[in-house]
């Protein structure tokens, strides 16, 4: 077992991680921005869905989109992390034969099976349908079908942009363009009666029109790359990806399983409710995945060139930053499911005991930190799958034990269950096999900070009347407080220098230049 470095960067000299701390400031940051803008057009499509065709339509939306995030993943093949890591390794070695052959055998492997799937899903969507209960489906599953083969290439492409340390073209084209090109289209298409199948041709072309932007942010890239003969190192690429796959499938598989699952055992609507209160949740965590976007290529080039100190140190202030950004969020959730809720109908409102306990699950996810990132770009992607595949099937179980009975709410403690044992074994699994632990001071005082928040938004929920004045004034209590909080408790040297990057990085011209890898990017 390897001895522990503690993530705070105790013992570090001070100017040792500056540049990568500061280059994961300013990729976190900008993909901060993009999860805002996909979180929030997501946010709106639903709503819009909801108030203008019902919380059915919305349940049926959202099995299409199920649908078509699990099949992208089976596409991908374990691609999506194999590109980001590979290429960053191959960067730091100078390696352009290698970069090549990488990116060719990424690209050309997901695409191949993306078609394939598309054209059997096309096919089989009545069956599909039948699976679903829902004659109705047919046309939207088509609709997935012809929009997997561009998603598909899409994130494998922008996947491997960031192996240059940058996080431009995946927050412009995949968090940004695609998802608010989206929005328009989808209000268009209600506004001109449309309906579902208007929203899902929006969403075909919002991922073709992202597909071509992608390809071309990826060929400029490699254009400047040096010229070299490709070299395709299957074995090597292949066995990382299938288990990255298998991996990331079950992490998918976990999202959307309740949905699914409910679809299949009780109804449309309730897949609605389940799928609205699970949108709101995600709102509360959106700042994982940007963070952990700008964080994977910095742990693959950190890990391979034997900077562990560092590595923790880079780990330890993710983790923070997870929790201090996500805590005003759980304190609303918490404190205000049912004001929340009623921004998407009234029909929404008996999910908020649903929105609670999946709150509840994804706090101990933010707590935990980025750990399934870690395993994975250090290389232990097998131990990553196991734990993915193993809280699968607990979540299966539990939601077939428990849907029956109790509904959305049985998928809601399912789910969340099923959080809390994946996050728990893989913060300890990196602890035991990297000696790195997902602890510290910040996150303690942001749990501590969350203490007068949620105090603050007790009051206003008891004394302010009417849902949408306690909304937002309980916004604005809960923020005020829990700023306060945390400037009374203090930074740490590391969140400082943190934040003052994002800050002077914040309208700067990228000067990341495809092939170095003497400074971190954006």
């Amino acid at each position: 077992m390897s001895t522990t470095v503690n993530p705070s960067g105790a013992g570090t000299p001070a100017g040792a991680g500056g540049a990568h701390l500061k280059g994961m400031a300013r990729g976190g940051g900008l993909n901060l921005v993009g999860a805002v803008c996909n979180q929030a057009a997501l946010f709106a499509i639903m709503a819009a869905l909801a108030h203008v065709l019902g919380s059915a339509d919305v349940g049926r939306y959202a099995e299409c989109f199920a649908l078509l995030s699990l099949l992208g993943l089976v596409s991908l093949a374990g691609f999506r992390s194999a590109l980001t890591r590979f290429v960053a390794i191959h960067l730091a070695d100078d390696d352009a034969s290698g970069l090549r052959g990488t990116v060719r055998l990424g690209l050309g492997t997901t695409v191949a099976g993306a078609t394939v799937l598309g054209l059997g899903l096309a096919a089989v969507a009545p069956w599909v349908a039948d699976y679903f209960h829902d004659p109705r489906m047919v046309t939207g599953i088509r609709l997935v079908a012809l929009t997997l083969p561009a998603a598909t290439f899409s994130d494998a492409a922008l996947a491997a942009t960031q192996g240059w340390r940058t996080q431009r073209p995946f927050t412009y084209i995949g968090r940004i363009y695609e998802p608010v090109v989206r929005l328009a289209l989808t209000a268009a298409a209600l506004a001109l009666g449309a309906g579902l199948v208007g929203a899902l041709w929006a969403l075909a072309i919002g991922a073709w029109t992202a597909a071509a932007l992608a390809a071309w942010s990826l060929y400029r890239r490699m254009r400047l790359a040096p010229q070299a003969d490709p070299v395709y190192r299957i074995r090597e690429i292949t066995s990382f990806s299938m288990v990255s796959w298998l991996s990331a499938l079950a992490a998918t598989g976990l999202i959307w399983a309740g949905t699914v699952l409910l679809g299949n055992l009780r109804s449309a609507q309730e897949v609605g409710v389940f799928n609205v209160s699970t949108r709101l949740v995600m709102l509360a965590v959106f700042v994982m995945a940007p963070i952990n976007a700008a964080f994977s290529p910095h742990i693959a080039h950190l890990h391979h060139t034997g900077q562990n100190a560092e590595l923790a140190r880079t780990y330890g202030s993710a983790t923070s930053w997870i929790v201090r950004l996500s805590m005003p969020a759980f304190v609303l959730l918490v404190v205000f499911p049912a004001e929340l809720l009623r921004v998407f109908g009234h029909g929404f409102r008996t999910g908020a005991a649903v929105t609670v306990i999946l709150a509840a699950g994804q706090l101990v996810s933010a707590a935990a930190g980025p750990c399934g990132t870690v395993l994975t770009m250090s290389g232990r992607v097998w131990l990553n799958m196991v734990d993915n595949v193993g809280v699968l099937v607990l979540d299966i179980a539990l939601s077939m034990w428990l849907i029956p009975a109790y509904g959305a709410v049985g998928a809601a403690i399912a789910w969340s269950a099923a959080l809390v044992v994946a996050n728990v074994a893989k913060a300890t699994q990196v602890r035991f096999t990297l000696g790195v632990a997902p602890s510290g001071a910040g996150i303690g005082k942001a749990l501590l900070a969350g203490v007068p928040a949620v105090a603050a938004a007790m009051l206003v929920h008891r004394y302010v009347p009417g849902w949408l004045p306690t909304l937002v004034v309980g916004a604005v209590v809960v923020t005020v407080a829990y700023l306060a909080a945390v400037l009374l408790l203090g930074l740490s040297q590391d969140d400082r220098t943190m934040l003052s990057a994002l800050l002077r990085g914040r309208g700067r011209v990228g000067r990341v230049v495809a092939g170095r890898t003497s400074t971190p990017g954006a």
